[in-house]
């Protein structure tokens, strides 16, 4: 009963600042003490009571009171952090504070003409006085805001565990204490384990989410370059050396997040205890995506290595020190702490065993993918470190499992790209393709056809599956997926039987006429798909033999190729749709009409709406199947990757390189996604507009590519090949195609093929397309993920498009 008269007292209080015609006076204290006493227990209550409805009419009716009551919020907090949180008095009211702030705050940042009003200098006569009473500059509410949260998360016996004995004469105090030796976790750069206290992992939880808040003033902006472009003034102070509490404060988030194992060593632990650790560790994942986000500046590869003692100023080259301090992470012990946690975590929703349910499984795997891009990116002595360990193979099965769960998920599109690019930047590497030759054996439930074979099997029937049986919406991850098969091609020792046949399979679709002839980038698959085939022939020929009998037992594929009809009418008709229908569904392998649905995702309906240049719908997570956030425009493919030759040292030659072969076999500018585009032997869509505006093929077009299609060396394949084994066939009566992969086996094709190519290889390079698809797909994230309590439900969001299912 006295905690409802508590909350009544409390809702009074609410209705009072919001109802009175007159300012409230900043003096009467009794009146705002009831705001942060210990009425209230919990943010859901904060939440209830403070209704959104309410904050906007004092926003709009009463600013004075929503601009004093911040102040006062503020004001609370610093007393409590100036007198270290001694008292509980202190600890409830900081805490309430902390939950009034992260209910107010996204209230004040959807009105643009509020969102400076916490970095606005204070009046004169609320400025702090000497004792000669001349007033003071007191610096604005954000940055006292700001240093006052990352103090309080090194506080002593409320969000840290004291290292004294607790009493009125050993008291710690939070301006004097060194925070570097009470890190939250052992891991990197700190090798101690604090005392667990269940208490401090709520009150940091708390405190985190408000920061998150702070910085959230990025999702009230319109997602145009000229508004991003312009940097978020929270993040940039809270990431700068005005904090004195980066240090400690970066290596505490990433060593709570990295040191977190959800299993525990008892069965159902998660039910017999209360795990209080998980929410902190999922809003420290969330908070490292954002600070380690806001960062305009290269990072050198060569900076000082991090140590607790090695804070930097903000002079230094980078001004987010959140990005430096990463970067700057350089010892293997450091990185395995790093990997293993990434692979443990990752893994975790695969867990099987067999006690159903026996096994806390994670909900933070999008953020934790979002973390390991950022890592491989800022930081690459990490990512070489991932490449060269057999543990990536560890973050590859989780990612494919990831990838093949959400392909028919249209509230998953968001993980699918993300997902796709890890794989794209990892492919860039040479010791990738290489580690993928390691045999699959440990077998993550997946419904995908059964094989025999290697951890690259596994990556291309995947990609099969996403392709064949996804929705539209990923089509502009086709260019993507083919581009990480290419790069990965040379390199692929063995591929088993049922791999070669999907590999033909795509062939086989995207070659097909009508595939062709539907929209202007369409043909640029083909030539992925053949520049893939070419080096496995000139590189791994010798164990590829169940990849060759494939070729040669689908070689009318590579026939219809070569003799792909280039005059107007045949190309009218074999464009028709209806031709289409019928004679691919008779010719593809796969009869389902659920896996046809891929070749219709270039419908010219389709190609309309992408030329718009509009922002596409993509989308990127549920909560309980109720909302669903957009993302930005994918970048093509061309955007995000620059061509180079495999292990050139040479930067001039990767330049000339990358100058001289625009307009050779495998054009480097694709873009399916955006068909009006023009690039290196490709002539301008526009020449091949109807009237109306619609594109259609024309013969011209068809001639401008079809002589640069790579086929003389699968043609020459196919010349020595063919005659051997009809010869042997005959000879021998052999009509078991394990006898006659035998004697491909031990075949030879020396001095018979053209001299090998180079092997080019298509590297992630940064753009701005990619940061802007990553702030959103992250911040939509973020959005769906805090819904306990709704941080930013009903609030006006302007950088993504919030859509209830």
């Amino acid at each position: 009963m006295g905690n409802t008269d508590s909350k009544i007292d409390f809702r009074v209080a609410v209705v009072q600042l919001t109802s009175r015609s007159q300012q409230i006076e900043s003096n009467d204290e009794s009146f705002w003490d009831q705001f942060w006493s210990d009425k209230i227990s919990s943010v859901q209550d904060i939440f209830a009571l403070v209704p959104a409805a309410e904050i906007r009419a004092l926003r709009e009716e009463l600013p004075s009171n929503l601009a004093t009551l911040c102040n006062k919020l503020v004001d609370r907090l610093q007393v409590a952090a100036e007198n270290s949180c001694q008292t509980q008095r202190d600890q409830t009211a900081a805490i309430n504070c902390v939950r009034l702030l992260t209910r107010l705050l996204p209230y004040i940042f959807e009105e643009p003409e509020w969102r400076g009003f916490f970095w606005s200098d204070i009046p004169t006569g609320q400025q702090q006085t000497t004792s000669n009473g001349e007033y003071t500059n007191k610096p604005p509410l954000a940055e006292r805001l700001l240093q006052t949260l990352a103090d309080l998360l090194f506080c002593p016996d409320f969000t840290v565990s004291s290292k004294k004995k607790k009493g009125p004469d050993n008291p710690e105090d939070i301006h004097t204490i060194d925070s570097c030796e009470y890190i939250w976790e052992a891991g990197v750069g700190f090798s101690q384990s604090p005392v667990h206290t269940p208490s401090n992992d709520k009150n940091r939880t708390e405190i985190l989410k408000l920061l998150l808040v702070c910085f959230s003033e990025t999702i009230y902006m319109n997602p145009t370059a000229e508004l991003h472009s312009h940097s978020n003034k929270w993040l940039t102070y809270f990431t700068s050396g005005h904090n004195r509490q980066t240090l400690p404060l970066f290596t505490s988030l990433i060593n709570i997040v990295f040191s977190y194992d959800p299993v525990g060593y008892l069965p159902y632990n998660y039910l017999l205890f209360t795990d209080t650790r998980e929410p902190l560790v999922e809003v420290a994942a969330q908070l490292l995506c954002i600070t380690l986000d806001h960062s305009s500046t290269s990072i050198l590869a060569d900076q000082a290595p991090l140590s607790p003692t090695n804070q930097l100023s903000s002079g230094d080259d980078c001004p987010n020190l959140f990005v430096n301090y990463l970067s700057r992470i350089h010892r293997d012990d450091d990185f395995s702490i790093l990997l293993k946690g990434f692979c443990r975590l990752l893994n975790n929703p695969l867990i099987q065993t067999y006690l159903p349910g026996s096994c806390k499984k994670i909900g933070f795997y999008q953020e934790l993918l979002i973390l390991f891009w950022k890592f491989c990116d800022r930081n690459k002595k990490f990512l070489y470190y991932v490449l060269k360990s057999t543990e990536v193979l560890d973050v590859l099965v989780p990612i494919l499992y990831y990838l093949n769960d959400a392909r028919s998920d249209t509230s998953k599109t968001g993980l699918m790209h993300i997902g796709v690019f890890i794989l794209l930047l990892l492919s860039g590497e040479r010791n990738f393709g290489v580690r993928l030759n390691k045999p699959y054996i440990t077998r993550v439930p997946m419904d995908i056809p059964v094989f025999t074979g290697t951890h690259a099997d596994l990556l291309i029937i995947v990609f099969h599956k996403i392709i064949v049986s996804a929705h539209q919406r990923l089509q502009p991850l086709y260019d993507c997926l083919l581009t990480i098969i290419v790069n990965i091609s040379p390199y692929l020792k063995t591929l088993s039987m049922v791999t070669s046949n999907k590999l033909i399979h795509l062939l086989e679709a995207f070659s097909s006429p009508w595939f062709l002839f539907a929209a202007s980038e369409n043909h640029h698959l083909v030539f992925f798909l053949l520049e893939a085939f070419n080096n496995l022939i000139q590189y791994q020929f010798d164990g590829n033999a169940s990849l060759i009998y494939t070729i040669i037992r689908k070689r009318q594929v590579f026939f219809a190729l070569s003799n792909l009809a280039t005059d107007t009418q045949t190309i009218s008709k074999l464009s028709s749709k209806s031709f289409a229908s019928n004679s691919l569904l008779k010719s593809s392998p796969d009869k389902s009409e659920k896996k046809q649905n891929f070749f219709h995702t270039n419908s010219k309906s389709n190609l309309d709406e992408s030329a718009t240049g509009q922002r596409e719908q993509l989308i990127t997570g549920t909560i309980n199947n109720a909302m669903i956030t957009t993302l930005a425009e994918t970048p093509s493919i061309h955007k995000m990757t620059e061509r180079t030759l495999a292990a050139s040292p040479n930067l001039d030659d990767n330049q000339h390189l990358h100058s001289s072969t625009d307009n050779e076999i495998s054009p480097n500018a694709t873009q399916p996604s955006s068909p009006t585009s023009q690039h290196g032997g490709t002539i301008s869509n526009q020449n091949y507009q109807s009237d109306s505006g619609i594109w259609s093929p024309t013969s011209q077009w068809v001639q401008s590519w079809k002589g640069k299609l790579p086929l003389q060396t699968i043609m020459r394949v196919l010349q020595v090949l063919v005659p051997q084994v009809e010869k042997i066939c005959m000879d021998r009566g052999l009509t078991d195609e394990s006898e006659i992969i035998r004697f491909l086996q031990h075949g030879t094709l020396v001095g018979l093929l053209p001299v090998p190519h180079p092997i080019l290889i298509r590297k992630y390079q940064p753009n701005t397309g990619t940061v802007m698809w990553f702030r959103t797909y992250m911040w939509g994230v973020i959005y769906l993920r805090n819904v306990d309590p709704p941080i930013w439900y009903d609030t006006d969001v302007k950088l993504f498009e919030i859509q209830r299912l």
